[in-house]
């Protein structure tokens, strides 16, 4: 039996394929990698471009540097260039890329040089290389070039090893989703040659490159790290190849870097030498922001720094994540065994010894706890300070000791109260001990102001203690021994009392936030539940975010295919041109855009986009007021901008369901239309054109008989076809709302007999019988209209009623008259009743056997009557449990009225 586990093991890997597809549709990256300036790298890229372009590829020069170089220049020529478009800075004219132009082109292969480039401040994006992602996604393939020491996790490296600062910086992803990676790798030597020859500088810039950046040591480390990143590069690409082709062949360990971070000062250098880690071992890496989940944080610089952190390690490559608990050890550890961590990496900030006395390190727990994971500590370069009131300055720095003048006066006045209270009973009851006084006090201190009042509390209760109660009174000298371990005990019992109480004051309000965030999620899910209102449920939303997060709040979505504000709070909230186009941009691209991020940053708000199961539905916009939302809000946005998106994707499919209802429904109705048409002309048709026929040919040696024979059959089928045409029109009129009848007092019995007259020309077999009332009044109608409504249901009755006899009968009363005609045929069933007067709607078959006509006579009726001020209704069975009646009524005051009028 074949070994099924092997097999398994061969197949592709679906991540990889999964990679592989989601490259379908989009352009290629081709960047050209160099170790300084001066390698060649445009001048590579330029003769490539042009053979290229001999062999007849559509290639484009959006944008190209050639620093004067005259060799660089030579090649640029018979190459297509795309016109720069000028954008005013500072008063003057700046020439920049056209990505705009560059869409509308779209070549096949586009060379954007200057991968690091920023663009101008009124540019779509900060940066070029965002230009050239936007160019990939549209399926352009782009040429660029890069210098390696532009790499974001490689700047601090390039500083200490040149001593120049990088300002210019790429995120690593960029390279490495990159298709292509060309090295362009010219000696250390080979190149300092060219800076004297004037090739990479003029000479005045060249002797300062020379004295600084271009020196043979720093031009061999620049190239070693050209030569080490483009080395992963190329083992990344082998790696995908051998996964999507299931070759086996020997694998490397897979790392994985767990990087601890902080608001200090510390986690920046943490994370970039974590991302130097990351991609010397090709691992995968997550950033965890660990909080106290018992603690409140109100501290926006705090989250400023987080977010800070955060957006330069996804700029650097790594996943990012937030993580709330007490116990720090536990909740790394919990994360290092899901994500199969292999290293730690943390920052270790100098300890005092006070620090160190007091408690353990997070380093130092981790190693008890840890096994079989590599932890990495970075340390600080500042000189260890022996300030004994550091950790007490930064507890009061901290959320539990901040110094709010309200928690002084608490302290000030339970202290106060206990200690008058305290005197008051020992003056009238003799007390062994009223400490417990005291510890009310600080409980309640602990309870109204939060850890500092308990503190100050205990402080304050000890000393009133010491001098009101305890002998000598008066002074704070304690003169017992047991008094001294009992105000100790009382102290120790005080601080510990007074901690347990903020913890549980704090937790009361984390829980008391969590509700109200809670209930504003079950708020808007119950108000969104059941609405189907797109603009119900715009306004929902907008007026929901603003009161969650306290800021001005903008919802776009399309109508009519054109991106347009549906809803704002505060109504006087505008939109400009920066904020439109942020709008667009994160609606045609489903990511983020506008204030806070790397696109269009200059817009007043950041627009988030409502990515729904069949893609973006509508844009959410929001003001930053100078800072990013904490993680609450945060949260609370996310939530609710999902339920928006369930709401929105809801009233999207009952729109098109109810459009798919309707247009089904017109398919049905023409479908039955043309069945109708085909067969009402059909027939008739043939009729006549076979008679015709048979007198053309025959007509001579035809017998007289035989001749009046076929002229009859072509005038009752040409009066068929009159008829079925006259229904369509009828009908069209009834629809279009043209229909206007000729309203005059009109005598019912004359227009019953002239119907019955009518019917009988052309169905002398049909036996009906009619009853009149004597004295039956007139009545406003259209006696045309009338008429036909009389010989569409005569015409009904003959075709459902089996040939059995057909009443007709006439009568009023005091407020209506009436006109009844009923046939004893099958009926109709009681499904069919409500269906009865729907256009092209056939019950059956006739009584004959054969079909029904097209189904608009009884429509036709119904709406003919309506027009008139009339009601049409029909009741099955009629007579003895069989049959049909169809029942006219039309009022009579009004006829009276108005024969009353001159």
């Amino acid at each position: 039996m074949p070994d099924d586990s092997r097999n398994n093991l061969n197949r592709p890997d679906p991540d990889a394929l999964l990679g592989l597809a989601n490259r379908a549709g989009r352009g290629k990256l081709t960047i050209f990698l160099g170790a300084a300036p001066g390698v060649g790298k445009t001048f590579a890229m330029l003769s490539r471009a042009r053979i290229r372009k001999n062999a007849g590829a559509d290639v484009v020069v959006g944008l190209v540097e050639t620093h004067g170089r005259a060799e660089t220049e030579a090649l640029v020529e018979n190459l297509e260039f795309l016109p720069r478009k000028q954008i005013d800075y500072k008063g003057r004219k700046v020439d920049a890329f056209d990505i705009d132009a560059a869409l509308v082109r779209r070549p096949a292969i586009l060379i954007v040089d200057e991968l690091a480039h920023t663009n101008a401040p009124e540019s779509r994006h900060p940066k070029r290389y965002q230009d050239i992602e936007e160019l990939i996604a549209a399926g352009i393939d782009v040429w660029t070039a890069l210098n390696i020491q532009h790499l974001e996790s490689l700047s601090e490296i390039v500083a200490q090893i040149t001593g120049v600062q990088v300002r210019e910086t790429v995120p690593d992803r960029v390279l490495k989703q990159a298709d292509e990676v060309i090295l362009i790798d010219l000696a250390p030597e080979e190149l300092i040659n060219r800076l004297k020859e004037g090739k990479v500088y003029l000479p005045d810039n060249a002797r300062r490159a020379a004295d600084s950046f271009f020196r043979l040591g720093n031009l061999t480390a620049l190239r070693e790290l050209a030569l080490r990143r483009t080395a992963d590069r190329v083992d990344d690409q082998m790696v995908d190849f051998l996964k999507q082709n299931a070759i086996e062949g020997p694998w490397r360990t897979s790392e994985r870097l767990l990087v601890c971070v902080g608001p200090d000062t510390l986690s920046e250098k943490v994370v970039r030498t974590a991302s130097n880690l990351a991609s010397g071992m090709n691992a995968h890496w997550i950033v965890v922001s660990l909080e106290q989940s018992d603690m409140v944080d109100d501290d926006p610089s705090r989250q400023m720094r987080i977010d800070a952190l955060f957006r330069l390690a996804e700029r650097l490559g790594g996943e990012t994540r937030r993580v709330q608990g007490r116990d720090f050890v536990q909740e790394i550890l919990r994360i290092a065994k899901r994500e199969h961590v292999t290293q730690i990496v943390l920052g270790a900030p100098q300890r005092s010894l006070w620090q160190r006395l007091l408690r353990k390190s997070l380093t130092d727990a981790l190693l008890e706890e840890l096994s079989g994971i590599s932890i990495h500590l970075i340390t600080t370069e500042d000189q260890p300070t022996h300030d004994w009131f550091a950790p007490l300055k930064r507890r009061l720095a901290a959320n539990r000791l901040k110094v709010r003048p309200k928690d002084v006066v608490t302290a000030l006045a339970t202290t106060a109260v206990a200690t008058l209270g305290g005197r008051a009973m020992v003056e009238i009851v003799s007390l062994p001990n009223v400490s417990m006084l005291f510890l009310l006090a600080v409980l309640v201190s602990a309870l109204r102001g939060g850890y500092f009042a308990a503190v100050l509390a205990s402080v304050l209760s000890a000393v009133a203690y010491n001098f009101f109660f305890i002998s000598p009174v008066g002074t704070l000298t304690i003169a017992a021994p047991h008094e001294v371990f009992a105000f100790i005990i009382f102290i120790a019992a005080a601080l510990i009392a007074g901690g347990i109480a903020s913890r549980i004051r704090e937790q009361g309000k984390i829980a008391a936030r969590r509700a109200a965030q809670t209930q504003i999620l079950y708020d808007i899910s119950s108000k969104l539940a059941g609405t189907v209102d797109q603009d119900a449920i715009v306004w929902t939303a907008v007026s929901q975010l603003n009161g969650t997060i306290q800021r001005p709040v903008a919802l776009l979505s399309p109508i009519d295919g054109v991106l347009s504000l549906r809803s704002c709070w505060p109504p006087d909230t505008e939109l400009g041109v920066a904020e439109m186009a942020a709008a667009r941009f994160a609606y045609e691209k489903g990511e983020a855009a506008g204030a806070g991020t790397g696109t269009l940053p200059n817009s007043t708000l950041q627009f988030r986009p409502l990515r729904g199961p069949v893609g973006t539905l509508a844009v959410c916009g929001y003001g930053m007021d100078g800072h990013a939302l904490d993680p609450v809000e945060e949260r609370a946005l996310g939530a609710i901008l999902d339920q928006v998106t369930i709401a929105f994707d809801r009233a999207m499919l009952t729109t098109r369901s109810v459009e798919d209802k309707a247009r089904l429904e017109r398919e049905r109705f023409q479908s039955t239309l043309l069945s109708s048409i085909s067969h009402d002309l059909r027939t008739p048709l043939a009729t006549i054109t076979g008679a015709v026929t048979s007198l053309k040919e025959f007509g001579d040696r035809m017998p007289a008989e035989s001749r009046r024979d076929l002229l009859l059959s072509i005038e009752e089928e040409g009066e068929r076809l009159s008829r079925f045409v006259g229904n369509l029109l009828d009908m069209t009129r009834i629809e279009a709302g043209a229909l206007e009848p000729v309203r005059d007092w009109v005598d019912l019995g004359d227009v019953i007999l002239d119907s019955v007259a009518r019917v009988r020309r052309i169905w002398p077999d049909l036996d009906i019988s009619t009853s009149i009332a004597p004295d039956l009044p007139l009545v406003r109608a259209d006696s045309v209209l009338l008429g036909q409504v009389l010989f569409n249901l005569l015409d009904n009755a003959f075709k459902h009623g089996g040939g059995e006899p057909v009443t007709l009968y006439a009568k009023f009363d005091a407020r209506s008259v009436s006109l009844s005609i009923t046939d004893l045929g099958r009926g109709i069933a009681e499904k069919d009743i409500d269906r009865i007067f729907e256009k092209f709607y056939r019950r059956g078959k006739k009584a004959d056997g054969r079909k029904p006509g097209t189904g608009l006579g009884l429509a036709i009726a119904k709406g003919f009557v309506e027009a008139m001020g009339g009601t049409i209704t029909v009741e099955s069975p009629a007579v003895k449990r069989r049959g049909t009646r169809f029942t006219l009524r039309f009022p009579i005051e009004d006829a009276l009225k108005d024969r009353r009028e001159p």
